[in-house]
């Protein structure tokens, strides 16, 4: 699928250039070719203009009424003038005579007074006579089987008056190929160009697609990971709720005067109520997660104190690992001496925030630390502010920021899961199996996205979320907030 779509995209791309290519190398040659023919049609106009001024007109007897162009005279240096740049030209008496040529052959074409220039073609037999292309022509010249070959001339037709009196008509050709030979030329060149840019835009378009589809392909596989890893959570509870349900409906049919049915009925309502709750908290952190996903979600925010919320966690967290023995402390970094503002000290550790998901995200880090730290072990949790640069870190804050550790002594975190620890339905433990006799787990969600809530609930905070482990010796989170104060 993905290389059908990566070979599409390639194709669209390219096809898209290659027009855009087409549509340009069009201007350029339509561009270049009547810039050519303007500058043919601008020499014929000089050429004529000089031989106009160079025409010497005698009167006729001596009539001062009536002249004529001296052919001789008038002539005599213009042919060796224009024979270099491969101009011709006749001239013809009023009635349409040609009188003077310097061509080999006439080319018995009508005159036709045109100062802007034409096109004419004519076709040349093989005793090397012009004739005027028609019709008639061209079909008789096709039944005789002549060999003929055609003759392109650019020309411009200018009439000689003195006064009133036609003198005669001057024509000026020029051969058609001074156009036709770089005008191929540059349809060669602009063929060739087009051709290396669709073979090159091709190929970055093959390479530009497939970096374009790794993203998706990156999605897809999480897609599918997550598929994999919901059904996986959801069918195990549905699995039990579905067969603690037939046992009990199977007990209560069996037996119908036992006192010992009601009992173990009872037991098995109370499982698929447990069950169902889990079922339940797991649909609620996913419909959580895409909210935060597709930004649906719109959180009003608050000050919060973060001391006193911290207060509270640990206060309940301590009465739920009393068996455990797990030393769980609080450590409140005081504001420094040299800080006498009233205001900032009373709000010194108050942020904007989501009380809701702050109280999430602080319960899930408190009882996995809680969780995997053994009996006699201890969990600490400190709170500081922190301004300008954190010397431990190194990074540079443009404002004052919250940070929470929660540090354990548990059995840490291996190397190699730290990067994909805050991964949905990641957990350390491949078997994927929920722990159970445990009371600190209760406000787990033993599904794998207790981390990837934190995480969530972190950047809704515009706040970053980081983990150092040791095995052995125990896992350290640090979660840093922004203080920005409900305006």
């Amino acid at each position: 699928m993905f290389q059908t779509t990566r070979r599409r995209l390639a194709v669209w791309y390219t096809a898209i250039t290659a027009v855009l290519l087409l549509l340009f190398a069009s201007g350029v040659y339509l561009y270049v070719r009547s810039t050519l023919i303007e500058r043919i049609d601008d020499t014929l106009n000089h050429v004529v203009e000089i031989v106009e001024r160079s025409l010497v007109v005698e009167p006729i007897n001596d009539d001062v009424d009536k002249f004529r162009i001296n052919l001789e005279a008038s002539f005599r240096d213009n042919a060796d003038t224009v024979e270099d740049d491969h101009i011709d030209l006749e001239w013809f008496s009023r009635t349409g005579e040609l009188l003077w040529s310097t061509l080999s052959e006439p080319l018995n074409i009508p005159i036709r007074p045109n100062r802007t220039g034409e096109t004419v073609r004519v076709v040349k037999e093989e005793n090397s006579k012009f004739k005027i292309p028609n019709s008639s022509l061209v079909t008789q010249n096709s039944k005789l089987k002549t060999q003929n070959s055609a003759l392109l001339l650019r020309q411009v037709t200018q009439r000689v008056e003195v006064g009133r009196q036609v003198l005669g008509y001057l024509r000026v050709s020029h051969p058609w190929f001074e156009v036709t030979k770089p005008s191929r030329q540059l349809i060669f060149d602009l063929a060739l160009g087009i051709g290396l840019m669709v073979v090159c835009v091709g190929a970055s378009g093959w390479f530009l697609s497939g970096k374009a589809m790794e993203p998706v392909g990156e999605s897809y596989q999480r897609l599918k990971q997550f598929t994999a890893d919901a059904s996986h959570e959801l069918r195990s509870p549905i699995t039990l709720i579905q067969t603690n349900v037939q046992v009990a409906l199977a007990d209560l049919d069996l037996a119908e005067t036992e006192a010992t049915t009601s009992l173990h009925y009872r037991q098995q309502l109370m499982v698929v109520e447990r069950l169902t709750q889990r079922l339940g908290k797991l649909v609620n952190d996913l419909l959580f997660l895409a909210r935060q996903d597709s930004g649906i979600s719109k959180d009003v925010f608050s000050s919060c104190p973060l001391d006193a919320l911290l207060m509270e966690l640990v206060e309940e967290q301590q009465l739920l690992v009393p068996e455990k023995k797990i030393a769980l402390s609080l450590d409140l970094v005081d504001a420094p001496a040299s800080e006498t503002s009233p205001e900032l000290l009373e709000n010194w550790f108050t942020l904007a925030g989501n009380w809701d998901q702050l109280v999430r995200l602080f319960t899930n880090l408190i009882a996995n630390a809680l969780h995997y730290t053994p009996a006699g072990g201890r969990v600490k949790v400190k709170l500081a502010r922190i301004e300008g640069i954190n010397r431990v870190s190194g990074l540079r804050y443009t404002s004052a920021q919250l940070q929470v550790k929660v540090s354990d002594t548990g059995v840490g975190i291996p190397a190699e899961a730290l990067p994909r620890l805050f991964d949905r339905f990641y957990r350390v433990d491949p078997a994927r199996t929920h722990t159970t006799g445990n009371t600190a787990t209760a406000s787990a969600t033993g599904s794998g996205l207790g981390l990837a809530i934190a995480q969530a609930i972190v950047e809704n905070h515009q706040g970053h979320i980081q983990v150092e482990s040791i095995q052995g010796i125990g896992t350290t989170f640090t979660v840093t907030l922004p203080i920005t104060l409900e305006s």
